[in-house]
């Protein structure tokens, strides 16, 4: 059955639009193929007033904001949840007892597509930096063949997921990036990708029994692209895995290629776990070296910005795992001449082993609002020879950070939490972070 088929004349509840209107192309996608859209989002209707004139002018049927009323999804043919809602949520309830499918787009994406390859981008940190080079690499290496279509499902970005359906074909290859709630979907749905790419072991919440669930359904014609200390995971783990697996390290890269990456190591590994995934589709060394070479770092990921009174600040924003504030750490440091801006919203990290490399690192840690902080201040008050600070707000902590830093130290926005408060997401954060350096 057509796409198109499929959701025309449905009553389609969509329950929020993403911190950032990350659902509103698949909204507008739904709207085109005909299904009588309504729109439930707890945000006051000025938050997302922008969006809805948009929505309202393509033809969506209604919209409530500030709550989301368990009455009106009994007359549901779909619910489409945007990431923010759990499927457990109270307004769900009724529905759910009278059988009304409820679904997320990714999940609700792979249920009707036709069959396609899936690249998946797993791990705790560095999912951003992979899906960057590989999505280009993999580009180049469509185009090269002419036969196969690049997809991309970024649930952090406007793309949408329903929205490829439209033009989707069997064959083509759908990258995904894979957060904790994709990869419990795909794994409910007894599904998982053909190209597993893991930057890392991914983090506690993000699986049910064992980080590798993700694998279960992949056959001996799949494949594992991952770090030695991956690999040795899951052979630890004893999982049997059937997929073919490839060890990747940053020597993968041919020296004499002009890749900006290699000023840090995570760069270096991320692009070697992507080369070495491109390789699968037969793209062409020559094509790759060129994709490569015009790759950029991205924003909020060990970003140098200014240099205060001989201080060096870097802005890792995107930072909300432990191991992704330790490898920051590693990255940027010189000797323990660090000032750590750190905290932020409660996650399921496990922080010990980042306490355990601080004192080698940083010699001050200055601590942001928020529900995670609040956890683990008290472990990091334990922590011999550093100085813990508490800040009120990133501008302040800015401040603070260069007034403890020394000529040739250096100040890292590392905040290993999730977003949450006055920020509403990472990039928020982020540029937040970059206005009060700036100030300074």
């Amino acid at each position: 059955m057509a796409s198109r088929e499929y959701f025309k004349g449905k009553r389609v509840a969509v329950v929020g639009l993403g911190p950032h209107g990350e659902m509103v192309s698949d909204v507008k996608f739904l709207i085109k193929a005909g299904a009588l859209v309504g729109i439930y989002d707890l945000r006051s209707e000025s938050m997302i007033k922008n969006h809805l004139v948009f929505l309202r002018s393509i033809g969506l049927a209604n919209y409530v904001c500030g709550a989301v009323p368990p009455e009106d999804l009994l007359d549901m043919d779909l619910i489409i949840l945007s990431h923010e809602y759990p499927r457990n949520s109270s307004f769900l309830k009724l529905a759910l007892e009278k059988g009304v499918p409820v679904e997320y787009p990714e999940s609700l994406f792979f249920g009707i597509a036709p069959p396609v390859t899936i690249v998946g981008v797993i791990g705790a940190a560095g999912k951003a930096t992979v899906m960057s080079m590989l999505g280009s690499l993999l580009e180049a290496a469509c185009a090269a063949q002419d036969s196969q279509g690049l997809f991309i499902i970024d649930p952090e970005s406007a793309g949408g997921a329903l929205a490829h359906l439209k033009r989707i074909k069997s064959g083509d290859i759908v990258l995904v990036r894979m957060t904790g709630l994709i990869m419990k979907e795909l794994y409910q749905m007894r599904m998982s990708p053909h190209v597993a790419v893991f930057t890392s072991v991914p983090s506690i919440g993000t699986y049910q029994d064992s980080p590798f669930d993700i694998l279960s359904y992949q056959t001996y014609n799949n494949f594992i692209v991952a770090p030695d200390a991956v690999i040795d995971m899951i052979h630890g783990f004893k999982f049997q895995a059937k997929a073919k697996m490839f060890r990747t390290k940053p020597t993968f890269i041919p020296d004499d290629w002009p890749f900006e990456g290699r000023r840090y190591l995570h760069d270096l590994m991320s692009a070697a776990l992507s080369l070495q995934a491109a390789y699968l589709f037969k793209l062409e060394p020559d094509l790759a070296r060129n994709v490569l070479e015009k790759w950029k770092p991205l924003k909020h990921r060990l970003e140098p910005l200014k240099r205060v009174r001989g201080v060096e600040f870097y802005n890792d924003a995107a930072s909300v795992a432990s191991c992704s504030t330790e490898t920051a750490l590693e990255s940027v440091s010189d000797g323990r001449n660090l000032v750590l801006v750190f905290g932020g919203v409660e996650g399921d990290c496990d922080y010990r082993r980042l306490y355990e490399l601080l004192p080698r690192y940083v010699h001050t840690v200055v601590l942001l609002p928020g529900s995670g902080t609040m956890k683990e201040r008290r472990a990091l008050g334990s922590i011999r020879d550093i100085e813990v600070l508490s800040a009120p707000s990133l501008e302040e902590a800015a401040r603070m950070a260069l007034e403890r830093a020394r000529k040739g130290d250096k100040v890292l926005f590392s905040p290993g939490f999730e977003a949450g408060g006055m920020e509403k997401s990472r990039k928020e954060r982020g540029e937040r972070f970059v206005r009060a350096v700036r100030t300074l």
